[in-house]
């Protein structure tokens, strides 16, 4: 049975059309990540202002590393560990009428953390790029050396403390295993002031999430 003549002319029309679908294998954007393990290191610097009185850790470098695991097509999870070089204020009171003078003092600062990563183009990059987004909680130790526990009129020390942070970045992959990493971070750690006799708090509340800005680069590895 023959096909009528428009029908013929539809065909053939079509098949042109049909080709500018998409992109060939090798002129697509996307292309598979195809390793679900990578390590990489950090770089990165915090700013913030130490809290209402300013005695928490704030201001300074960030240096670690990062361990991470596939776990499916948009969720990756990852282990980092990271050291702050930081400084803190300290309160000097030396009228009681007048309010205190400041110092500043070194704070060192060990971080552990895990994190949930969402990565938005899957285990595929786009255009070379792999955009996330990122939930991290985690463990930030004070050290004990006798700068960071200098006593001050506050009586306050940075020791022990859960913080959590919420990110955002891309990695760029320069080849199938070689990346540069990016990312923007928010990080919250509780401060607990002493309640001493002095009256330093402003609104008499001895606990206060304080919140910092930090940026990170680093070089990874995936494998």
């Amino acid at each position: 049975m023959r096909l009528p003549a428009f029908a013929l002319a539809a065909l053939v029309l079509a098949q042109p059309a049909a080709a500018q679908v998409g992109h060939p294998p090798q002129e697509s954007p996307f292309r598979d990540i195809t390793k679900k393990w990578s390590l990489t290191a950090l770089y990165g610097r915090i700013g913030g202002d130490g809290g209402k009185i300013g005695v928490g850790p704030h201001d300074g470098p960030t240096y670690g590393g990062r361990f991470e695991l596939v776990l499916g097509a948009p969720v990756a999870a990852a282990i980092t560990v990271s050291h702050g070089d930081f400084v803190r204020d300290i309160l000097i009171v030396q009228d009681t009428l007048a309010p205190p003078t400041r110092g500043t003092v070194d704070q060192d600062v060990l971080m552990i953390e895990a994190a949930l990563q969402l990565n938005v183009t899957g285990r595929k990059t786009w255009h070379r790029l792999a955009p996330f987004l990122a939930l991290s909680a985690g463990w930030a130790g004070g050290s004990t050396s006798p700068d960071a526990l200098l006593p001050d009129e506050s009586d306050y020390q940075f020791d022990s403390e859960f913080y959590w942070s919420v990110s955002g970045g891309t990695r760029l992959f320069l080849s199938r295993q070689l990346f540069l990493r990016g990312d923007a971070r928010y990080v919250s750690w509780k401060l607990k002031y002493p309640n001493t006799e002095l009256d330093l708090i402003p609104d008499d509340k001895f606990e206060e999430w304080d919140g910092n800005f930090e940026w990170r680069v680093g070089l990874g590895f995936a494998f």
